[in-house]
């Protein structure tokens, strides 16, 4: 039971969540980039360059993705990395 040991648990609450949100938005950027490579890379790179800008929302929107935690959005993400899982996992 170390976890509890973990001070920035109580010290900074949401550290995890910003570890969440961060693996979505790589994920549907990864499934984006899938489809058209030179779009993706050239919203992301839109999206960097706001820097502190903007809210997280419009800088996931100007990368091309959702900032959406809904139960369809997470599952259609989590499919995609099955598939693709399944397609680097030899026979």
């Amino acid at each position: 039971y170390t976890w509890q040991k973990q001070l920035h648990l109580y010290e900074v609450p949401f550290y995890y969540i910003e570890y969440g949100m961060a693996q979505l938005g790589a994920v549907a950027l990864w499934k984006n980039f899938k489809g058209d490579a030179d779009k993706t890379f050239q919203q992301y790179t839109d999206a960097l360059s706001l820097g502190y800008s903007k809210t997280i929302p419009e800088i996931y929107s100007t990368a091309g993705i959702s900032f959406d935690f809904s139960e369809a959005y997470v599952k259609g993400l989590m499919e995609f990395v099955w598939k693709e899982l399944e397609l680097s996992t030899p026979e």
